[in-house]
C-alpha cells in the first residue's frame, strides 16, 4: 500500500496551478515552481485574488509561516459560489 503524505501532494502539484490562502485574508493563485519542508513556496504567474480586479504579481516567494491552506486545483471556492448565483 502506498503512503499518502502532504509533501507527496505538493510534489505532484509542481508546475500546476495552485490556490494559496494566507494570513490576513490574502488569497493568491499561481503555478507552483518550488517548495521546501517549511512550506515556503515559489509561485510563477501569481495573482492576488484579494484585490478586485485581481492584481498580477509575477513570480513571488511566500514564507511558509503565512500559509494557511494550499489547494492543488487553483480554483477559489468563492468563485464557484459566485458562478452558481449568476
Amino acid at each position: 500500500m502506498s503512503e499518502h503524505r502532504p509533501m507527496d501532494l505538493l510534489g505532484r502539484s509542481l508546475n500546476s496551478q495552485v490556490l494559496v490562502k494566507l494570513k490576513g485574508d490574502r488569497e493568491l493563485r499561481g503555478r507552483l515552481r518550488g517548495y521546501d519542508q517549511h512550506l515556503n513556496l515559489i509561485l510563477d504567474d501569481a495573482e492576488d485574488l484579494s484585490e478586485q480586479p485581481p492584481q498580477e504579481l509575477g513570480t513571488v516567494i511566500l514564507r511558509g509561516d503565512n500559509v494557511i491552506l494550499l489547494s492543488p486545483s487553483g480554483k477559489s471556492p468563492n468563485k464557484k459560489a459566485e458562478k452558481k448565483n449568476k
